[in-house]
């Protein structure tokens, strides 16, 4: 029997109406759907997103697969172990499975593991990659932010990649976007008072949903523990681009020119 495919689907950053047009027709169609939560009592935001669109009477199998928001090897091998081998039955079974997961399947998702294990496993194994509207763009827009222009450099990274290297970022980059802030937000804004960029500084958690929260004054929540869908968004904006003066003065009045 031919293996069926393994098909990552990125779902955007939360809102139901951020899917695209190609992550629509694969939930419409799909046999399975494998869809992640963190246990077996917490709800999964995936399934959230999509559950209006799922079809109704096609048999349509869902399977809903933990992976628990840990570090701990000894909670997360079995578990990821189970997800695996409940996907790959699915696949051996000439099944094509679709991964649905927030955001974009590549930048900071679950699905990478899995697209990993079951390439290993399943030599020829065919994936398709449904890309989606990830945070990093999200945030920025509800915020009402610019992220990059022109000359600008960007520096995207986990918060907790380490808070003594998040001076030498913030001095090094135009741009720096800050994600997962929830347990470490004193030292964050420590850090950016401290570099005198609070004022540069927007907080935002669930982007594009119901539950969207915006905080321009940091200070306001430096003592919060905030959620596990939050980020800070760093704009300086002091290099941003030819328009606002590198360009020769001929060029900019040829532009506004009638």
């Amino acid at each position: 029997m031919t293996t069926g495919k393994l098909i990552g689907i990125g779902l955007g950053p939360g809102a139901s109406d951020l899917i695209t047009l190609r992550a629509l027709r694969h939930l419409e169609t799909l046999p399975v759907l494998a869809i992640p939560r963190p246990n077996a009592w917490t709800p999964s935001l995936a399934y959230r997103i999509i559950k209006e669109h799922l079809p109704v009477g096609t048999g349509q199998e869902h399977l809903f697969l933990e992976f628990p928001m840990s570090r701990d090897p000894e909670i997360l091998v079995p578990a990821w172990t189970k997800a695996f081998a409940a996907i790959r039955e699915k696949l051996e079974a000439g099944l094509d499975v679709g991964f649905v997961t927030q955001g974009d399947p590549f930048v900071f998702s679950t699905f990478i593991y899995v697209f990993e294990s079951l390439k290993e496993d399943i030599p020829g194994l065919v994936v398709e990659m449904v890309p989606g509207v990830s945070s990093i763009n999200a945030v920025p827009n509800v915020a009402g932010r610019p992220l990059v222009d022109g000359q600008e450099r960007l520096a995207v990274i986990p918060a907790t990649y380490g808070i003594e290297d998040l001076r030498n970022i913030l001095r090094s980059f135009d741009s720096v976007v800050l994600m997962k802030v929830s347990s470490i937000m004193p030292q964050i804004v420590q850090v950016l008072e401290e570099e005198n960029l609070l004022d540069a500084s927007v907080y935002v958690e669930r982007a594009t949903t119901d539950e969207q929260r915006i905080v321009h004054d940091l200070r306001r929540i430096r003592n919060d523990r905030c959620v596990y869908f939050s980020m800070v968004v760093v704009t300086k904006k002091h290099r941003n681009g030819v328009l606002r003066g590198d360009a020769p003065k001929s060029q900019l009045e040829a532009m506004h020119a009638p």
